[in-house]
């Protein structure tokens, strides 16, 4: 397949398209990233008492307070820092470059927003698996306060993650090789990697790997086909937004979740229930995202 709107992204990454300069790329990232991260809970650790810095890092380990979770989603940010910086010495880019050009992604977004809202209403009218019942978490006036700091927040996380995934590694990749089981495929594959996390999820943890990998490719595909970041931007957003603002694990980053799952991450019964149904949502995600862009 041509995806020819691929190339409003892939452009300006031609001229330093080299695997070296990606690869280093890359580990300049990281390293920033952890710098940063490592001062910034440093700090953290300083502005609460000794006493309350314990229970706070234990918070912020699993999302278990709104507290943790918004410590969690602010030091994404680092990831746009390092980005920032990375792009412009080591490629001569600007960070804007990755998102694609601004009047076509504004329309986009709220064409893409307006779909996967109206999908949102959809999906809280419609019943779920009796496994799925959700427990009530947070009172209901309380998270409405705290929705001014957290939506922010998750849209610096979810920012984060496609201009590393789709924005950076997509376009320098798709500059250096031409078939999109390259550009497309190990992205996302690297993505869904990264969320495999067996200490959490036990023998689920494959499970929530292949469904993070099939998010990353919907989102590729997204981007390949509008040229911009706005529809994996929205397409993620809404993900994020159902699994940490409305309905989260029952044990885990569920500190400013409406609901909660009547289940822990690990549990194996779980897998036949929730993963077709996760599935199914992220397949309808993606479709309504495609018919709202007309491709």
């Amino acid at each position: 397949m041509r995806y020819q709107a691929q190339d409003s992204l892939t452009d300006p990454a031609r001229p330093s398209r080299e695997l070296w300069r990606f690869a280093l790329g890359l580990g300049l990232v990281a390293a920033c990233y952890l710098a940063l991260g490592y001062s910034y809970f440093t700090l953290l650790a300083e502005l609460v008492t000794p006493q309350d810095w314990p229970a706070l890092a234990r918070e912020i380990d699993t999302g278990s307070s709104a507290r943790g979770m918004l410590a969690i989603l602010a030091s994404f940010g680092f990831i746009i820092i390092s980005l920032a910086l990375v792009v412009n010495f080591l490629h001569g880019r600007h960070l804007s470059t990755l998102f694609g050009a601004g009047r076509i992604f504004a329309a986009q977004s709220l064409r893409v927003g307006t779909a996967l809202t109206g999908f949102a209403v959809l999906l809280w009218v419609l019943p779920e698996p009796a496994l799925l019942q959700p427990f009530h978490n947070i009172d209901y006036l309380r998270w409405l306060a705290l929705l001014p700091l957290s939506l922010p927040l998750l849209f610096v996380q979810v920012t984060s993650e496609e201009l590393l995934f789709r924005g950076y590694a997509q376009s320098q990749l798709a500059a250096r090789f031409s078939s999109p089981l390259v550009w497309l495929v190990l992205p996302a594959l690297v993505f869904g990697a990264l969320h495999y996390d067996p200490a959490a999820a036990g023998s689920n943890a494959w499970a929530l790997a292949v469904s993070a990998s099939l998010f990353g490719l919907a989102a590729a595909d997204l981007t390949a086909r509008s040229g911009t970041l706005a529809p994996a931007i929205a397409l993620h957003l809404f993900v994020n937004a159902t699994a940490l603002l409305y309905l989260a694990p029952g044990d885990r980053l569920y500190g400013l979740a409406l609901y909660t799952y009547p289940f822990e991450l690990a549990n194996p019964a779980l897998l036949p229930v929730w993963l077709p149904y996760d599935l199914m949502i992220l397949l309808c995600a993606w479709l309504a995202a495609r018919l709202s862009l007309g491709r």
